[in-house]
């Protein structure tokens, strides 16, 4: 998982191996800005960007709006309104670029939010049971809650195929099972709040960006999801 926030000039340019998603980065962009302050034709064309100078992304998140009560006072708007952004943005990005995978995004608060969501899918057109992945949003600070736990085994029983943003250890201890994929940035943060290389490296100040506390960090996540070793 890469996010669109990440600056073009340092976008890896290589092929992922096993495949990898676009994350918009709506939550860093818009708690900062208080809003999205790039179009969907935009986002469609850096994300286009990202696609061609790195081949292999399976998906793409759109500009969905969270829905935690700090970033509705940041934007001013109504937790409905979010949504219906949300929605549109799908839409939009569809339309200006089909030949990207764009996933549709549930975003809400309590669990009754992310149904409310779900109505205004099916009111655009877009049969969520009909889609291969459907990301959930507005979860990543709340994780350990017995409320998202609950919400993603509702989701799970109704069919629905999610993937989870910023789903920690504790929350895939808690609700793997009703994942089908899920991505953090946990790693990253605890590498860099360990203020060395953790790795034992010589050549950087912090394994944030180390592909070998990566893939020790992913190994250990296999183990404890009970995946089968690549």
């Amino acid at each position: 998982m890469l996010s669109a926030e990440k600056a073009k000039n340092r976008w890896p340019d290589r092929t992922a191996l096993q495949g990898w998603a676009c994350d918009s980065g709506g939550f860093t962009h818009v708690a900062r800005h208080g809003g999205w302050t790039r179009s969907a034709a935009e986002h469609a064309d850096l994300v286009r960007w990202f696609a061609d100078r790195s081949p292999g992304m399976d998906w793409a998140a759109p500009q969905d709006w969270m829905c935690e009560p700090f970033v509705l006072s940041k934007t001013g708007l109504t937790l409905a309104e979010h949504q219906h952004r949300t929605v549109d943005n799908l839409l939009l990005l569809r339309e200006a670029a089909p030949e990207i995978n764009w996933i549709p995004v549930l975003q809400g608060y309590e669990v009754r939010d992310y149904y409310s969501c779900w109505k205004m899918y099916e009111a655009a057109g877009v049969d969520l049971n009909a889609e291969p992945l459907v990301g959930v949003g507005s979860v990543c600070r709340r994780q350990n809650s017995n409320e998202i736990e609950l919400l993603f085994y509702n989701l799970f029983m109704d069919g629905l195929r999610c993937h989870g943003f910023g789903v920690k250890l504790r929350g895939l201890d808690d609700y793997k099972q009703y994942l089908q994929s899920a991505d953090s940035h946990a790693w990253s943060v605890a590498a860099q709040y360990a203020r060395r290389p953790v790795c034992g490296s010589t050549t950087h100040k912090t394994c944030s960006s180390c592909d070998v506390f990566a893939h020790a960090w992913y190994e250990d996540i296999r183990a404890r999801c009970n995946l089968p070793v690549l």
